[in-house]
C-alpha cells in the first residue's frame, strides 16, 4: 500500500468512514485548503480569528475546488431546523463560532444544504460533509439568544451528505482561559 493510501485510509479511519463511503473522486480536504497559503491559521493569530484583521476580510476563496467532490470535517451550527431535523447549517472549524465568540472569516465556513434532513443532537456536533464545493459569498441569518447574527460563508455545499464523526483532525482547541473552553470537551 502507498503513502497516500494509507494516509486516505487513515484519516478515513480517523472520521470514523469506511474507504467506500466517499468516491476515489472525492478530496478529502482540511480547513487550510479553503483559506490562501498566505493567510495565518487561528491559532496562528490567537482567537478568535476576526476577519476585519485581514487585509482581504478573509474573503480570498479557493476557486480550484470549485465543483470538486470534498469531503470535510468541521462542528454543525443550525440554521434552518424542526426540532432535530437541520434542513440547513453551518460548518465550522471550532467549537463555539458564529454564535459564542467572533465570527471566523467567511474563506472558513461552509453553508451546508444536507441532501435529506439531518438529525442533529447537539449545536456544533462534529460532523463530516461530503459533496460538490461551490466557492461565493453567501449570507445567512443565524438566530442566537440575543438576537439574529447575519453570517457571511464562503463555500456552499448542497445536497450533501453528512455522517457524525468522533474527531474533527484539524480542529482548534480554544485557549484553557477562553469563557467557552467548556465547548472544548466532548459528551459522554
Amino acid at each position: 500500500m502507498n503513502n497516500r493510501l494509507k494516509s486516505g485510509a487513515a484519516l478515513a479511519v480517523a472520521l470514523g468512514l469506511s474507504i467506500a463511503t466517499a468516491s476515489a473522486e472525492t478530496a478529502r480536504i482540511f480547513w487550510k485548503d479553503l483559506r490562501p497559503a498566505t493567510q495565518p491559521a487561528a491559532e496562528s493569530v490567537g482567537l478568535p480569528m476576526v476577519a476585519a484583521r485581514m487585509p482581504d476580510r478573509g474573503e480570498t476563496l479557493s476557486v480550484n475546488l470549485r465543483d470538486k467532490a470534498i469531503q470535510l470535517a468541521g462542528y454543525a451550527l443550525p440554521l434552518d431546523r424542526d426540532g432535530d431535523l437541520v434542513y440547513q447549517f453551518l460548518l465550522v472549524p471550532w467549537t463555539g463560532a458564529c454564535s459564542h465568540m467572533p465570527t471566523p472569516p467567511p474563506n472558513q465556513i461552509v453553508l451546508v444544504t444536507p441532501a435529506r434532513p439531518y438529525r442533529m443532537s447537539q449545536a456544533y456536533q462534529p460532523v463530516a460533509v461530503t459533496g460538490a464545493l461551490e466557492p461565493g459569498m453567501e449570507k445567512s441569518q443565524l438566530f442566537i439568544l440575543d438576537g439574529v447574527s447575519v453570517i457571511q460563508s464562503g463555500y456552499t455545499v448542497r445536497k450533501a451528505e453528512v455522517v457524525d464523526v468522533d474527531l474533527v483532525p484539524d480542529t482548534i482547541t480554544l485557549p484553557a482561559n477562553s469563557p467557552w473552553s467548556f465547548l472544548n470537551k466532548k459528551n459522554n
